[in-house]
This record gives C-alpha cells, structure tokens and sequence, in this order.
C-alpha cells in the first residue's frame, strides 16, 4: 500500500532557542529526510557561528583576531561582511561588536555587568574596528579586546538555510523558525501562513495576526531573554552606543523576502525606535514593519495597514 503526503512537524533546542520545522512532502520519507537534513543544517551553523563553543570558528576570531587575521571560510566571511554593510544602512544601530559589554550579561542567572565594567568594555563597541579583508577572506580587528557575535542575524541566516535545505528534497511548503525568525516556503496547500506578532506583555496572547507566502518574518522583543531588577527590565538587545539595554519599544517586527535582513533589521528597529527605524524601513521598498511601543501602542510601516 502506497504510503500518503502528510505534514511533518518537529521541534528541537539549538542556537539558544527552539528550532522548529514544519512541512509537507507528497513522499512521508523524503519528508522526514528533509525535517533531518534541517536540523543537521542548524547544527553546523551552529558549531561555527556560536560564542559558547571554544571549537567554533567565531570563537577563534574573537581570541586572535587582534592579533593576526583569521581566515573566517567563505560563509562566516560573508555573513561577517554583509552585517558590517547592515551597520552601516543603520548608522550604527545594528553592530555585532555589542558583544564586548554584551558577553558581561548572564539573563539565566540575573546578572548585568556594573557600570565600571560598562565604562571599560563601551569604547571597544564599534563595527568599524572589525576589518573583513576581501582578499584573503579574513577578519582582523584593529583595537585587541574587541568581540563579535552573530546573535542578531545568524538565526535568520540559519532559517534561510533551512528552507534551502528542505528545497533539495523537493519541499515546496515549508515554515522554519528559530526563536523570533522565520521563513516560510510558499503557502500553506492553498491558505496563506497565519501568522501571530505576541503581545509583548502577554505571552498567551496575539497581538495581530498577518497572512503570509513565501516571506520572512522576524520579530525582537524585550521579553525573550531578559530579567527584572528593583522594576526594571534587563534584556538582550543593547544598545551599541550605550552598552544598555533598549527600553523606547517593547518589539519590532520587520516583512520582507530575506530572513538574514527581517533578523538583523528587527534588532535595529528595536534600537532606532519608532520614529526613526520606521524612517528606515521606509527606504527599504521590500521591507515593511510593525512596532509596539513601550506603552503599548502599535505603529505600521506606510505599506501596511492596521487592522479595522
């Protein structure tokens, strides 16, 4: 007896978050073969995209990098290049040099790093001390004590990936998400992907929903790593010119056609605020956005409109 197309679905912890695959296959062992090959696919990213692995190849850059150029291979390399090229289209907002203060703060055991430690660690953040030699395909940094960390754009890179991946095995629909990050693959057999922006201050609840084909979306939040201290919250998404955590929004979520530039454009627009990362995304014909401000209020890009 022949066997059926069916969905197939399943959840894994990698990158720090979940890792979830969900896509249908007219043949049920091609299916499971590519839900596989995505998870296999993740886990290399992950072996050499991670601070937290010594073996990794970021790892390496951030201990010798001041010192001698890394040869950084040619993904690394050019994630590394387009992310100083993000910094630059948002003038500083997204810098993968935040790392410096950034590794100072433990959100699983409350920890933040105190302001003699902000004071020293802030003058080592800024994108324009990482060199990316196009030449040799090497990363150098020019001030020793200088960090970096993919953590704003490798799990949109590893979700376009994914769906790549899942391609190969001749998947047409297909939703990969990694935390706050995904991609879908056409629709869903005919419907569009629903899919929910959170109320930031209410985890069981949907702030709106967006109907959704073939595009990446990608969400920020103040309540996805974070702590509370005396009332105030302490969470992941510093700002580069402070070593602080944001504190004008509550999320940002960015639409558009790429995930790597949804992932490190929502980070941005969490940091720009309002106003000014809705400026930007403006500029970006691709690209729309929807921000909740710190007291709730949800604002829309100019190509999107808020719901009656």
């Amino acid at each position: 007896m022949p066997l059926r197309a069916e969905w197939f679905a399943e959840a894994q912890a990698h990158m720090g978050t979940e890792i979830s695959v969900f896509l249908w296959h007219d043949d049920p062992r091609q299916g499971q073969r590519a839900v596989d090959a995505v998870f296999e696919e993740v886990v290399r990213l992950d072996d050499l995209m991670s601070t937290y692995i010594e073996e990794s190849r970021i790892s390496e850059i951030n201990r010798e990098a001041a010192t001698r150029p890394v040869v950084a291979g040619d993904e690394l390399f050019n994630l590394i290049r387009r992310s100083l090229d993000i910094s630059v289209l948002t003038k500083g907002a997204f810098d993968i040099t935040y790392d410096s203060v950034g590794q100072h703060y433990d959100f699983r055991e409350g920890l933040r790093p105190d302001e003699v430690t902000v004071a020293e660690e802030l003058p080592l953040i800024d994108f324009r001390f990482v060199e990316a030699n196009e030449t040799d395909g090497t990363i150098s940094f020019r001030l020793d004590g200088v960090r970096i960390n993919l953590g704003g754009i490798a799990k949109g890179y590893a979700v376009e990936r994914g769906v790549e991946v899942a391609r190969r095995y001749g998947v047409r629909n297909a939703r990969v998400t990694a935390g706050g990050d995904t991609r879908l693959l056409g629709d869903r057999r005919g419907a569009p992907w629903m899919v929910g922006i959170q109320n930031p201050r209410n985890e069981a609840e949907v702030a709106v929903t967006i109907p959704l084909e073939n595009e990446s979306i990608s969400t920020s939040g103040d309540y996805e790593r974070y702590f509370m201290e005396d009332g105030e919250r302490f969470h992941h998404i510093i700002v580069p010119s402070t070593g602080e955590s944001a504190g004008e929004v509550h999320s940002a979520t960015i639409i558009g056609p790429d995930a790597v530039m949804t992932d490190a454009l929502s980070t941005s627009v969490f940091i720009m605020g309002v106003d000014q990362g809705l400026r930007l995304i403006s500029t970006l014909p691709d690209y729309e956005g929807i921000v909740i401000d710190s007291s709730g209020e949800m604002f829309y890009s100019d190509g999107l409109r808020s719901p009656e």
